[in-house]
């Protein structure tokens, strides 16, 4: 099977690249390398653009018309910029959106699976789990785009020949089990990315944000999910597209992708110590603007529709990231 991936050149994007030629598929990527690094599409089918340019879109479906389904991973995400540069992100990941799908659907491929963000959830009234129905209350700029084009391909798929599976991400660990992908930003404001580089004294510290928070030691609560546990996802909502869209008897279905697990950070910082063998030096400070509480996946869903639960520990995550990090200078040319 063909398929189209924007943001291929990104660190979900490149990693679900390597899942879908494992599992005997075809990627084509789109990616305006904005922020992927050109390293990561390596010698694929690759066209160098902007998902609004509708030319170039026409082109790339022209030059594959047996593309299948598009996974669109194309986004701004870093949660603090998004506050400092909200025009910028509403730009490039909305109405870039819009044009993209309304585009997909004039060239009669409908099919689309989006990345989502579990950072449209509100905080939870009972515990930290959160289902597909829990209510959203998106808490930045970032998070508030998510929600826009989730309600986007909601109406869309409802008015259109559009069809949509829509994954809600938690937060992704780790590389691909060969290290051929992984964190590429110099300095990462994933909290992995931040704590392998303080264990490293590249920076003096890790600094934790917030640390009186409503959580049973003060620190965000999150789910971090095995970034190759997350590509094999796609795989699974790629081969089984029809049939978990029949399940859900509607045109889109929203189904969260995590571990089904919380860890607070200063636990998260405890696990990478144990993994790591030695201490962390930390700092601490207020909530970064546009910072929430957090949350984990109820995962029912997608082992229902998708049949797919994660594989790999928090532990696989880290040690993957580690490993990743002593590589990247190989492939990237930096540290």
């Amino acid at each position: 099977m063909k398929i189209l991936v924007t943001g291929g050149a990104g660190y979900i994007g490149s990693t679900t690249v390597r899942a879908l030629e494992a599992a005997g598929h075809v990627p084509v990527i789109l990616d305006s390398l904005l922020t992927g690094p050109r390293a990561f599409v390596g010698n694929r089918a690759f066209y160098h653009g902007d998902i609004a340019d509708c030319d170039l879109l026409r082109r790339v479906f022209n030059d594959h018309p047996d593309i299948q389904a598009t996974i669109h991973m194309a986004a701004r995400i870093v949660v603090p910029e998004s506050v400092a540069e909200p025009s910028a992100y509403y730009r490039d990941n909305v109405a870039k959106s819009l044009t993209l799908f309304d585009q997909l659907v004039e060239l009669g491929k409908p099919n689309v699976l989006f990345s989502s963000s579990a950072s449209l959830y509100a905080p939870p009234a009972d515990g930290f789990e959160v289902s597909e129905a829990d209510p959203v209350a998106p808490t930045s700029p970032y998070a508030r785009t998510k929600l826009m084009m989730e309600q986007i391909l909601q109406d869309m798929t409802a008015a259109t020949p559009l069809r949509a599976i829509i994954l809600r991400y938690f937060n992704p660990i780790g590389s691909d089990p060969d290290l051929t992908t992984g964190i590429y930003a110099r300095e990462p404001s994933h909290v992995l990315g931040q704590l392998v580089l303080a264990a490293r004294g590249q920076i003096p510290a890790f600094t934790i944000t917030g640390t009186d928070l409503p959580t049973v030691d003060g620190t965000g609560i999150r789910d971090y999910i095995h970034v190759w546990d997350l590509a094999q996802a796609h795989v699974a909502a790629v081969e089984q597209f029809d049939a978990v869209l029949d399940q859900a008897g509607k045109p889109s279905t929203i189904i969260n992708l995590g571990r089904g697990e919380g860890i607070t950070v200063r636990e998260l910082i405890a696990a990478f110590e144990s993994v790591y063998g030695v201490p962390v030096p930390t700092l601490e400070s207020a909530p970064r603007p546009g910072d929430a509480i957090g949350a984990y996946a109820n995962v029912d869903r997608a082992r229902k529709l998708l049949g797919w639960q994660s594989q790999l520990s928090i532990a696989d995550g880290i040690s993957s990231a580690l490993r990743w990090a002593d590589k990247r200078r190989t492939i990237l040319g930096y540290e």
